[in-house]
């Protein structure tokens, strides 16, 4: 496996646990039981996420021409 299909695959796990994290807040914000920081790490989360994904995209337009193998 190489270092750029690692970082995929790495990158990958890291934008679902975010995203995770973020619905996971989102559903505690919106409980009866809410505070503040619930949507904190909400929006944290979220922004997070996307920013991963932004990173996703730059890292493989860089890395075009590198095989997976």
């Amino acid at each position: 496996m190489s270092l750029k299909a690692f970082h995929l695959i790495f990158i990958i796990a890291a934008i679902l646990l975010a995203f995770g994290c973020a619905v996971w807040s989102w559903m505690s914000y919106f409980s009866p039981e809410r505070g503040a920081w619930d949507l904190a790490w909400a929006v944290i989360s979220t922004l997070i996420g996307v920013g991963l994904i932004a990173y996703e995209v730059y890292f493989m337009k860089k890395l075009k021409n590198i095989s997976y193998l």
